[in-house]
């Protein structure tokens, strides 16, 4: 008496081990691993789409930010550098500022190492006086 075995596959369904089934055979396999493709790269491409939404769109809209306070720096405004120092800006050029950051002290500084540009504070305490005498 012959014996019969089955053989299960990875899909699930189960064939005679005797049985040939030709292409199907291959083309379940070729499935299989297109499938488990998918399945590795799924998870890289959600990374990465994690990694663009949380770090790298951020940055370049803080850049941009930037890049927009640094082109509206005028004469007479007070700046921030990233050293640390506070200044007021008495000349503008193509890449530096001639800041005065004492009476009679001016330095030359790139745009890059300017942090922020600071409030008016002579504005600020002026339209708080007349809002108080109001």
């Amino acid at each position: 008496m012959a014996e019969s075995t089955t053989a299960v596959s990875p899909c699930g369904g189960s064939a005679p081990s005797g049985s040939s089934s030709g292409g199907a055979a291959g083309t379940g396999a070729e499935g299989a691993a297109q499938g488990g493709l998918m399945g590795m790269f799924f998870p890289l491409i959600i990374f990465i789409l994690i990694f663009y939404f949380f770090i790298i769109r951020p940055q370049k809209k803080r850049d941009k930010q930037h890049s927009n306070m640094i082109a509206g720096i005028n004469r007479g405004d007070q700046i921030v550098t990233v050293g640390g120092f506070l200044g007021t800006v008495r000349e503008v050029r193509d890449d530096t500022f001639q800041i005065e950051i004492a009476e009679g002290v001016r330095v030359r500084i790139l745009k890059s190492a300017v942090q922020t540009k600071r409030a008016n504070t002579n504005t600020n305490a002026t339209n708080e006086n007349q809002g108080a005498a109001s």
